[in-house]
């Protein structure tokens, strides 16, 4: 039974050890992302976007060691062993488990960056499939970034046309507006992580609050959480 969705950036620079200097700036985006983890039940679905379609269960441990600091992260606090290579969105989810809801278990569903549309929408439909089968609340967490290009030292370069990209979607997301957010476009770097939403969601009513919206570093992040009509 879906019970919340919350959404969050996809940034390593979340993980203090890993923003150093920076980790000052970002202090309001890592409260709004505390505060959508608390709105989540024990039992997630991470959602996000990699090289291919896989599930990754919450026996998994992971670290951030490859991006700069041997921070351990675990889907569920019953997770032991090595860590494993594990694609970013679902460190990001684990490290949120991990720091701001350590009783809970994530199981992660990792979607394949160039799906279309309409595989994408079709997958977020399958895994609604999946939530409704379980009689106990499950929450969702949509683990993505928004326009990569939205100024010159951005990663992507500098786009001129995606500041506009980027507050379609964040409107898209503070509204819950699923139908919005099936025309999100390839400038936006967890397009499919956002159309599997959508395709999570189909008709079904969504009060949405935004918590967080912003571009430090030249990318767009958007902090949420829903709760049904």
């Amino acid at each position: 039974m879906l019970t919340a969705i919350a959404h969050v950036p996809s940034a390593p620079v979340l993980v203090p050890e890993l923003a150093t200097g920076a980790a000052p700036e970002l202090q309001d985006l890592v409260a709004a992302v505390r505060q959508a983890a608390a709105e989540l039940p024990a039992r997630w679905f991470a959602v996000g976007v990699g090289p291919a379609d896989t599930v990754i269960g919450p026996g998994t441990v992971g670290t951030f060691g490859g991006y700069g600091s041997d921070v351990r992260v675990a889907l569920s606090a019953a997770a032991v062993g090595d860590p494993k290579p594990l694609p970013l969105c679902v460190l990001v989810a684990a490290w949120v488990r991990t720091q701001f809801a350590p009783s809970a278990a994530a199981e992660a569903w990792v979607y394949a960056h160039d799906h279309t549309k309409e595989a994408a929408l079709a997958r977020g439909r399958a895994l609604r499939a999946e939530v409704d089968a379980i009689s106990e609340p499950v929450g969702v967490l949509v683990v993505a970034d928004g326009a990569n290009t939205l100024t010159a030292a951005a990663p992507g370069g500098y786009d001129p046309t995606s500041a506009a990209v980027q507050a379609a979607l964040d409107d898209a997301l503070a509204a819950g507006d699923a139908e919005a957010l099936t025309r999100v476009p390839d400038a936006v770097v967890g397009r499919v992580a956002y159309q599997v939403l959508a395709g999570l969601l189909g008709a079904s009513p969504w009060q949405a609050r935004e918590l967080y919206r912003g571009a430090p570093y030249g990318v767009g992040y958007a902090v949420g959480a829903w709760r049904p009509r």
